[in-house]
């Protein structure tokens, strides 16, 4: 054997011990960890918002062919509502659940409401109803609005975001209009109480679609102005919603950031339906103050 081939054999001897001792090593060692499933967290943001909408009246509300002028401010809709006895019904709650751009809203507003004489300016009748139409009693509705929707972030710069939305929004109503019984004179379809004879409208329902923007302005951490308007229609004439509402967290527990809600919220809405009488017809305005609290998680 040459030199050569001596040395080669003696390197190739050495590979393979340590390799074998590489082995032994590796073989004395605990097996390796299960992989770790990774934690799935949800992509989803939610906000919970009730409030309270403190609702002033302006327009008509026609029933059974008899129209009243409403004209009353939050207030008059508080003593009215409480001076007959009745009770200030107000249920209103506002959602929404973010994904990323992506949004769905929800809106609920229950409402129990009385107008008298003193927020009532006008009454009236369709031509087919002869004689006069008696000045006093009052005006009571009741009535429900749920709107759906979802909006998706067009764009957005530094602390300025910009939405569109678009929905449908479903109003029920029940509403009572009295006159005086003496004074009116044509009360062969209406009801009768306490010497006002009563035209009561039963259930009434209908359904708008309608499409909007959103602005979302982060004016400081932790605080936002949001600006919403939206255009609609279909069951309606026409309808139209403006709101502007300032948020603030003020405290954050277990997960969840608090804070708090004011703003200013208008709702229009035309319908109408039937002829003579047996029409009825919503053309308002509801616009007042909103405060509420917000839940975000």
């Amino acid at each position: 054997m040459t030199l050569n081939h001596a040395k080669i054999c003696g390197v190739t001897l050495s590979m393979m011990l340590g390799l074998g001792s590489v082995v032994a090593q590796a073989a004395d060692l605990p097996p390796p960890a299960a992989p770790v499933a990774p934690i799935m967290t949800s992509a989803w943001a939610f906000r919970f918002t009730p409030y309270g909408w403190l609702t002033s009246l302006n327009g008509n509300q026609t029933v059974k062919g008899r129209t009243a002028k409403v004209d009353a401010s939050f207030i008059d809709v508080v003593d009215a509502t409480l001076g007959d006895g009745g009770t200030l019904f107000a249920l209103m709650a506002d959602i929404e659940a973010r994904n990323g751009r992506f949004s769905l809203l929800g809106n609920f507003v229950g409402l129990k409401v009385s107008v008298d004489r003193s927020g009532v300016r006008t009454r009236s009748a369709t031509p087919d109803i002869s004689g006069a139409v008696g000045a006093s009693g009052d005006a009571k509705t009741s009535m429900a609005i749920l709107e759906a929707g979802a909006a998706y972030e067009l764009a957005r710069y530094g602390s300025v975001s910009f939405d569109v939305l678009a929905g449908a929004r479903y109003w029920y109503q029940r509403a009572d209009l009295s006159f005086d019984l003496g004074a009116t004179v044509d009360v062969g379809d209406l009801s009768f109480g306490r010497n006002v004879a009563i035209a009561r409208s039963g259930s009434v329902d209908w359904v708008d679609g309608f499409a909007g923007a959103r602005m979302r302005i982060g004016v400081a951490p932790g605080q936002e102005i949001v600006l919403r308007g939206d255009l609609g229609g279909g069951g309606s004439k026409f309808s139209w919603q403006g709101i502007a509402a300032y948020s603030f967290d003020f405290a954050e527990k277990n997960g969840v950031t608090y804070s708090g809600v004011l703003g200013y919220r208008a709702l229009y809405a035309d319908y109408a339906q039937g002829e003579g009488r047996r029409r009825y017809a919503f053309d308002m305005l509801m616009h007042g103050p909103v405060v509420g609290l917000s839940l975000r998680f």
